[in-house]
């Protein structure tokens, strides 16, 4: 899939304000944060290396090429952003072929929002290849779109990623609902000025305005995303 695709079904979730749901996937769809640390201390114990645990929370959610070149000042490890990023890549597609569970609760609400035609992009600081390989779990169907990291010129926490996902949509930022794990992903979500429903993976994450905090996805549902904007 592309981040070109026009949107599907009606444009605008009946009965509320809200236009279009757009989802992170790491840790908020796919329980894969874990496997990204693991990756990461493997590829690293292979270059003579071992990871402080401290550093799982600066690394987590965050584009790879923050997330990568963070280690690689952070250990000197003798290694370019780009090979680094080709192994941490080469890495997870081993380990989800393994196995790749979902979040609690993301099969309903993925199944929901289809059923209710509500406009639904993924959007992921994950590269593309990445993407494609966890959308054979998730199911392409799902979604009208998908946003790449590797797709965009800034990606998360800048809001880019979230502003392309509503432009293709054709809605309006202030009227989509994201559902974000991390702190990267909530800023890139709030700069592009949309509600947020924060899911704490790995850090917490406070309330503050225009964001709700839960402890599982299992507390989100449509009626539950309708409720954060008020009806036009």
């Amino acid at each position: 899939m592309t981040s070109t695709v026009p949107a599907l079904g009606t444009r605008t979730a009946e009965g509320s304000a809200l236009q279009a749901v757009l989802l992170d996937m790491d840790g908020t769809l796919v329980d894969t944060e874990g496997f990204w640390w693991d990756v990461e201390a493997e590829v690293f114990a292979g270059l003579g290396h071992t990871l402080d645990d401290s550093w799982r929370h600066v690394v987590v959610g965050g584009p790879m090429s923050r997330s990568a070149g963070f280690l690689i000042e952070a250990t000197g490890a003798d290694i370019t952003l780009a090979e680094l990023s080709v192994l941490l890549n080469d890495g997870f597609e081993r380990r989800i072929g393994h196995d790749l569970p979902l979040m609690p609760g993301a099969a309903r609400l993925l199944t929901e929002l289809a059923a209710h035609e509500v406009p639904t992009a993924l959007v992921s600081a994950s590269h593309r290849r990445i993407i494609d390989r966890v959308l054979t779990t998730l199911g392409p169907q799902h979604f009208a779109l998908t946003v790449a990291g590797d797709e965009v010129t800034r990606t998360k926490p800048h809001p880019d990623p979230y502003l392309l996902a509503a432009v293709g949509l054709d809605v309006d930022p202030t009227r989509c609902a994201v559902v974000e794990d991390t702190a990267t992903g909530v800023a890139a979500a709030e700069a592009a000025g949309c509600h947020v429903v924060a899911v704490p993976s790995v850090a917490p994450i406070a309330p503050a305005r225009r964001r709700t905090v839960v402890s599982s996805l299992e507390q989100v549902d449509l009626t539950f995303l309708r409720g954060l904007m008020p009806l036009e």
